[in-house]
């Protein structure tokens, strides 16, 4: 695939955002989508869509730091929601957008860090994000953006997550 653009987030691209989680069959709140635009225009985050034949393929976003979870407080940039809509995986999308977020919070740290689900629907984004270099930053598991203890109770859900982190070059 050529011809993808990656490009901020705009109010345009809700309605196109939503459709293709309709049509994969998942659910998203308008609202974060929503507030990803809101947010990119106050300059409080960074998204990078990727835009192919009018379409919205995949995005991620990109926070200049965060407050909670693993690197709470430590001005170090965190990837979240990075998502490649089924239809247009296996062709190198999502490696142009993190390319872009890459190069974006290499210019604010030289540190990036995100959070990926255990279960296996994270299966592809795991994959990637070890391909791409990013490591486990030996907290282990966290549940609700919250450390776990060793034998902790906790369930297999989205937010069951592992840190990861990569330093950029």
């Amino acid at each position: 695939m050529q011809n993808i653009i990656i490009r901020p987030i705009k109010q345009d691209d809700i309605e196109k955002i939503l459709n293709n989680y309709t049509e994969q069959g998942w659910e998203k709140p308008r609202e974060v989508i929503e507030r990803y635009v809101r947010r990119q225009e106050e300059k409080s985050l960074f998204s990078f869509i990727a835009e192919y034949n009018n379409d919205i393929a995949g995005y991620t976003i990109l926070y200049p730091f965060v407050e909670k979870g693993a690197f709470a407080n430590k001005n170090i940039p965190e990837i979240s929601d990075f998502v490649v809509f089924q239809k247009y995986q296996r062709n190198g999308i999502g490696n142009k957008i993190l390319d872009a977020a890459e190069k974006k919070a290499k210019e604010l740290n030289d540190f990036v860090s995100l959070a990926v689900g255990i279960h296996s629907g994270y299966g592809a984004a795991q994959r990637i994000y070890i391909k791409r270099g990013y490591v486990p930053d030996g907290s282990g598991a966290w549940y609700n953006d919250v450390q776990l203890e060793q034998y902790a109770p906790c369930q297999n859900d989205d937010d069951l997550v592992l840190y990861l982190l990569k330093e950029l070059q």
